[in-house]
């Protein structure tokens, strides 16, 4: 299957990093390098270190930080012919604030997206994360999109982002412990995991558990693609009617801000080909 449209345009996904470091956008572009269909054009991107120099967004006064960065980037990318944009965080980190500004680019996440691909492989999925702090927000979103009766529940690992890279044996027999709790007392049958741990080892899971297992990045690109294709071949864009109404180009530019040249502070460009 080629992604090509009639006009033999490419379609043109982004999907970004939320933090202000680029220490993991090319193991994302690797990742997303070997799954995207043939004919799509992606941006892998992170934030300029002026939004700050996080590596991570587990709280929510780093996700208030970025979140103007987010937005700023979400316009920059509609405005560059973008046709999808994924937020690369499970909190779903300002995906209604930047949809509001995407133009006619789909805008997507890894916890919806997850969830959607979930739903239609299961009735009911866990979500493994890493900390009990993250579970609320997390949960919330989890409603918010209509999932809540197809939770089987949220199972913690006792670590933060950062702490998932440090020792991968210890990390994935962690995963291994949770996702058996989910399934053998849980009955769930589907895994999402409420964060990228280290890309490939969710195959590796689901063949330890016998369920689906969705890494969170490669969900929330996919879903972006597939948005992409809807978008360029079937002509469904994002409504801009009533609570997805877009604020006017002149109050923006009364108000300032929205636009940043300099958003971006690393882009990875994987050509069509």
């Amino acid at each position: 299957m080629t992604t090509m449209t009639p006009d033999g345009a490419p379609l043109r996904v982004m999907y970004l990093n939320p933090v202000g470091t680029d220490g993991y956008d090319a193991v994302f572009a690797d990742a997303i390098g070997a799954i995207r269909l043939p004919g799509t054009e992606v941006h892998v991107t992170s934030l300029s270190p002026a939004c700050g120099r996080f590596t991570h967004i587990e709280f929510r006064s780093y996700e208030a930080m970025v979140t103007p960065g987010i937005v700023r980037a979400a316009r920059a990318a509609g405005r560059e012919g973008f046709d999808a944009l994924a937020i690369g965080c499970f909190y779903d980190t300002a995906l209604h604030d930047a949809g509001e500004l995407s133009g006619e680019m789909v805008v997507t996440a890894p916890c919806v997206a997850a969830m959607e691909i979930a739903a239609s492989l299961s009735n009911r999925f866990g979500i493994i994360v890493g900390r009990r702090k993250w579970v609320d927000q997390m949960h919330a979103t989890v409603v918010a999109n209509g999932m809540a009766d197809r939770l089987s529940g949220f199972y913690t690992v006792g670590l933060g982002v950062n702490d998932f890279q440090t020792d991968h044996e210890r990390t994935n027999a962690l995963l291994v412990e949770a996702g058996r709790k989910a399934v053998e007392d849980d009955h769930a049958e589907a895994i999402i995991l409420g964060c990228t741990l280290e890309i490939g080892f969710h195959e590796t899971l689901s063949d330890i558990l016998g369920v689906p297992v969705i890494d969170p990045a490669l969900a929330a690109f996919r879903r972006a693609e597939y948005g992409a294709i809807l978008k360029r071949l079937n002509g469904w864009i994002p409504s801009r009617k009533w609570s997805c109404e877009a604020p006017s180009e002149e109050e923006m530019a009364l108000f300032g801000g929205f636009d940043d040249p300099d958003v971006f502070g690393n882009r990875i460009v994987l050509g069509a080909g």
